[in-house]
């Protein structure tokens, strides 16, 4: 039954890593054409009501779906990911969807690192080795200091730690509430509010072919969440984790293939030093949750 489970959280994620690359990839044709803040609003009102109508479905309705220990950090919780969509978003339109994607990968390692003082985790020189790999693997796609170093990147940078504190923050909001409903209800009602107050002075008239490309980039959207979620259902966190590394291959495919984006080697170098870190990272920590105990905890 355990390993049925787990297949079918695989085959949810591995749904929903194709569904977000292709969103990403939609983003950076509309990035290139409209204003960032502009198409983010609207994609947040398809999201909310997406979310409101898995509200609906529950027991007790909204009020049940937005009942939460932590209404303050959930909002902002909500309002940190419009900002990092926003800013990643302006990465793909700067740098390029495969080179802001090869960065972005860097943020469950810092996760790691901001888990120890928002958590309260210890986290062991192994785990701390690994973070260390992943950002060298970031300068060597950076190249600080050298002749192809683009300040841009920076951009891409922020939008990683901006996420690895959203995905922190949410572990934080879960654990006090006891279920992610909530997390994901303020997801999208604070979320659709900031955007609407960022995107709403940004209307810009569409084309009908752009309007159709919109609406692909809010199903997509939708149904990658949808799938993470029943994912997450099925099967421990852990066990999903390292398929979402493929995110960050089919985004350097879309930019080949689709805006004919050069893949540089110290990009590809880069790349694997932060994905083999991240990965001993995840299965590092799956070690130690089968372990479990007060010995094991004082080893990290």
């Amino acid at each position: 039954m355990a390993g049925s489970g787990a297949v079918r959280g695989i085959r949810f994620v591995l749904l929903a890593v194709v569904l977000f690359a292709a969103q990403d990839g939609i983003s950076t044709y509309l990035a290139e054409r409209y204003p960032v803040p502009f198409f983010v609003m609207i994609r947040y009102w398809f999201f909310l009501a997406f979310v409101l109508a898995l509200a609906a479905r529950l027991q007790g309705g909204v009020r049940a779906a937005s009942r939460t220990a932590m209404p303050v950090l959930q909002a902002a919780r909500g309002i940190l990911l419009v900002v990092q969509i926003l800013v990643i978003v302006t990465s793909f339109d700067l740098i390029g969807l495969g080179a802001t994607h090869a960065i972005f990968a860097l943020h469950p390692l810092l996760a790691t690192l901001l888990a120890v003082p928002i958590l309260g985790e210890i986290v062991g020189w192994r785990r701390l080795a690994a973070v260390a790999t992943g950002f060298l693997g970031a300068l060597v796609i950076m190249r600080p200091g050298g002749e192809l170093f683009q300040v841009e990147a920076l951009v891409a940078l922020a939008s990683a730690v901006m996420f690895a504190f959203y995905t922190v923050l949410t572990r934080l909001t879960s654990t006090a509430d006891g279920s992610a409903q909530p997390a994901f209800f303020y997801t999208g009602a604070a979320g659709a509010v900031t955007a609407t107050l960022a995107g709403i002075w940004f209307w810009t008239p569409m084309t009908p072919g752009d309007w159709g490309w919109l609406g692909v980039l809010c199903i997509t959207g939708m149904s990658g969440h949808y799938c993470l979620i029943r994912a997450l259902d099925a099967t421990e966190a852990v066990r999903i984790q390292p398929f979402v590394y493929l995110q960050m291959v089919l985004s350097q495919v879309i930019g080949f293939l689709v805006f004919g984006e050069v893949v540089a080697w110290s990009t590809l170098v880069g790349m694997a030093l932060i994905i083999g870190a991240g990965l001993y990272a995840i299965w590092r920590e799956a070690q130690l949750l089968r372990a479990g105990g007060a010995e094991v905890r004082a080893a990290r």
